[in-house]
């Protein structure tokens, strides 16, 4: 069985987005979520799971991210995505799909907090990719409280751009 992880930024009230989109523009997050979520065997690729706004939120010129199995959620089955990208009704029917795939190596839930949310509470999710960004963006959309789920495993150290100060972490799934 494969595993999921979770790519996200968060400030320091938990706020993920503002608006239907990121309340900053950090590049260098933009990097890491590209190097994250497309690092894979030879051979192989990754999946990216989304919540239908999360797609629609996503640039034209990036969409479908490109490198990645882009995996698209909405209720709506005829919802239109390009041919390669794939539809599904849940994150569990997403993931049946990824992971019957032999060419996907790892997977991963980019957003948006719905979907998050329910990754958060499935055994499957063992790691999440964090840039935390320090101070406050007037957020809209929060993520849950996962501190006591999961343990920060790794810091690295505090960078800044764009007037924000944040630093990339890696917290992992208890043990029970």
């Amino acid at each position: 069985m494969k595993t999921m992880e979770i790519v996200v930024a968060m400030d320091a009230d938990q706020g993920i987005g503002r608006g239907g989109s990121l309340p900053w523009h950090i590049p260098a997050d933009l990097k890491r979520f590209k190097a994250v979520t497309t690092a894979a065997p030879l051979g192989q690729h990754n999946a990216v799971i989304m919540g239908r706004k999360t797609w629609e939120s996503l640039p034209d010129k990036f969409r479908p991210l490109p490198g990645r199995q882009n995996i698209v959620l909405s209720l709506q089955p005829s919802y239109p995505v390009p041919e390669g990208v794939w539809l599904a009704a849940s994150l569990s029917a997403a993931l049946t799909r990824a992971e019957s795939d032999p060419r996907i190596a790892s997977i991963f839930v980019i957003g948006g907090a719905d979907v998050i949310r329910q990754a958060l509470t499935m055994p499957a999710c063992t790691k999440i990719h964090l840039t935390q960004v320090l101070g406050k963006a007037d957020c809209d959309v929060f993520l849950p409280d996962f501190l006591t789920t999961f343990v920060c495993t790794a810091c690295q150290p505090q960078q800044s751009e764009n007037n924000w100060v944040f630093c990339f972490e890696t917290w992992e799934r208890r043990c029970a």
